[in-house]
């Protein structure tokens, strides 16, 4: 008999989007029960990693406005962002910086007391709203002290969540194993909201914790709902070397520069405007052509990277305003950036891919949200600019959790609990996985699989390396088949990194697909022999669908409201 435990509302993931959800779900009902489902502690989510910013226009009386938001945020997206999903994230931004400022929000302060905003990359004003550069571990410690409020708000810790059980329509429950004793459990509920992050560790060279794999995608990719544009990755600017670790933009928003080993301000070339502020992509592949035509350095570990100068700011302004950049520099480079300029190299930081859902974050199947960057609504097109992912995180995960909570409480019946999907789970996981036996070290394939999508799909790509890169890794996971050594119960981790590395290799598979289907270049997705945009044939968004003989590839039509695309400059 499998452990059950009954629940209304589940929402697996802890971080931003996950909190958000809860706090709002236990306003709007609170008398439901709220389960938040988690693989780490909640305060170890990724979300407390982000450092910069969160995007909101606060200033209308400094000149920036609602429509300037919406379009940068546009024409950041190459014109692949819904303009309707758009105009909503900035349209409710305001409200949740003020409701994160009630909340006890630290947020920096202008000298006239007003709240910081800085310049951050594709923005025509000041508009990342800030705490020093510790903007997502403020947002979490506020976000979970407000959840303490709640008495209906559940936090299971350590939990890893390994399938979706649904009836083909309705959503029924979750199956989980309880980590610290390696129980199997189903979870019994009327709505689900997914937000577990991105896939970023599928990259070898990555600011992603080492948690960030796509289990949350690979589950509602699994059940049948579609992974949409997955082949948009985002590469941030700024990986500190050796380890990929993130250089908030807030460095360059700050002031800070690029430099090549001419000593020169390469980004003059690229971006006349905008240099270091143009958007992500359009830097970091600038910072890649540096390098390919040799104006490089070379790292001590013999890969090629651009220095990131600070110096002229001055300690005082990086101590103020900078002061975990100086403390992960000094860390893990042994370079203070005030005396000296810092390693950078393009580094996996973002998926504007997602699981496929509308406006309102609902998904395919009834009863099942996804907010944050688990989901792909759409606001971020082609790639994102900085500072509106924490955006997103709060939006929907207000937005998910009113709507989840509504539909709970007008939900008179739950569907029959299909019990044979959970044997069937179940039989997967432990005779499939736990069981599996084989010689090849699962940690090593892991590495291997990570540097095959960093080498054959990175901030440039072509048909050749994106075809063998496929090849490469379905050849990997033929070889490896499932290999848990460790057959302990509690706190099993070699286990849930194997069903972890499983998720990664479908999850890899859909990226490369996607980035072989898009015969053009457009934002994050820059194809050295596809160079341009094609509106004519490739203005849609990707859908993959799980198939067990090959992913099934559909594309989704485009909402343009207002702005019809153009040529993108900076």
């Amino acid at each position: 008999m499998v452990n059950s435990i009954d629940s209304d509302l589940l929402i697996v993931g802890s971080g931003l989007a996950g909190l958000r959800a809860a706090i709002q779900a236990a306003k709007v009902a609170p008398h439901i029960k709220i389960a938040v489902i988690s693989k780490l502690q909640v305060m170890r989510s990724h979300s407390v990693s982000a450092e910069g910013g969160t995007a909101a226009v606060l200033y209308p009386e400094d000149g920036d406005t609602i429509e300037s938001h919406v379009y940068d945020t546009v024409k950041g997206s190459d014109f692949l962002g819904d303009q309707d999903v758009i105009e909503r994230l900035v349209n409710e931004m305001p409200s949740e910086v003020y409701q994160l400022e009630h909340w006890g929000m630290p947020w920096s302060r202008r000298d006239d007391g007003r709240i910081g905003q800085r310049n951050f990359g594709g923005y025509s004003f000041p508009r990342a709203t800030y705490a020093q550069d510790k903007v997502g571990f403020y947002e979490m410690q506020t976000l979970y002290d407000t959840c303490q409020k709640f008495d209906n708000i559940e936090f299971y810790n350590e939990w890893f969540v390994t399938s979706i059980v649904h009836d083909g329509q309705r959503f029924c429950g979750l199956t989980a194993i309880e980590m610290s004793n390696g129980t199997f459990y189903t979870f019994k509920a009327k709505a689900l909201i997914i937000a577990t992050g991105g896939a970023g560790r599928v990259y070898s060279f990555s600011t992603y914790a080492l948690a960030s794999t796509p289990d949350g995608l690979d589950m509602a990719y699994r059940a049948g709902m579609a992974l949409k544009d997955m082949e948009f990755v985002q590469f941030h600017p700024t990986g500190i070397l050796p380890s990929g670790i993130l250089i908030t933009e807030g460095a360059r928003g700050e002031g800070g520069y690029l430099l090549n080993n001419k000593g020169e301000r390469f980004m003059k070339k690229y971006a006349p405007s905008k240099l270091e502020l143009a958007s992500r992509d359009v830097v970091s592949r600038a910072m890649i052509t540096e390098i390919n035509e040799g104006r490089g350095f070379k790292h001590d570990t013999g890969v090629d990277c651009l220095k990131l100068d600070l110096r002229h700011l001055g300690k005082e302004l990086i101590i103020r305003k900078l002061p975990a950049i100086r403390e992960i520099s000094l860390k893990f480079s042994g370079i203070d950036p005030s005396n000296e300029p810092v390693d950078v190299r393009p580094v996996c930081h973002y998926m504007m891919g997602g699981i496929h859902s509308n406006i309102d974050g609902a998904t395919e199947i009834q009863g099942i949200w996804a907010a944050g960057e688990a989901a792909c609504n759409s606001v971020h097109g082609a790639n994102r600019l900085g500072a509106n992912s924490t955006a997103e995180c709060l939006v929907w995960g207000k937005i998910t959790g009113e709507l989840a909570a509504k539909y709970i409480l007008e939900e008179k019946s739950s569907p029959p609990f299909p019990l044979h999907l959970v044997a069937t789970e179940e039989k997967r996981i432990y005779d499939g996985i736990f069981r599996g036996t084989g010689s090849v070290n699962p940690y090593e394939v892991r590495q291997e699989l990570t540097e095959i999508m960093n080498n054959k799909s990175y901030v440039f790509r072509n048909e050749t390396d994106l075809v063998e890169g496929l090849k490469l890794v379905r050849a990997l996971r033929q070889k490896t088949w499932k290999h848990v050594d460790d057959k302990a119960k509690e706190y099993n981790t070699n286990f849930t990194n194997v069903m972890e590395l499983d998720s990664m290799f479908r999850v890899s598979e859909v990226i490369l697909m996607g980035a072989i289907w898009r015969k053009e270049s457009r934002g994050a997705h820059a194809r050295t022999d596809y160079p341009d945009r094609d509106d004519k044939n490739f203005l849609a968004h990707t859908l993959v669908y799980y198939d067990t003989k090959e992913p099934v590839i559909k594309t989704h039509p485009v909402t343009i409201t207002k702005y019809k695309p153009v040529e993108r400059k900076y």
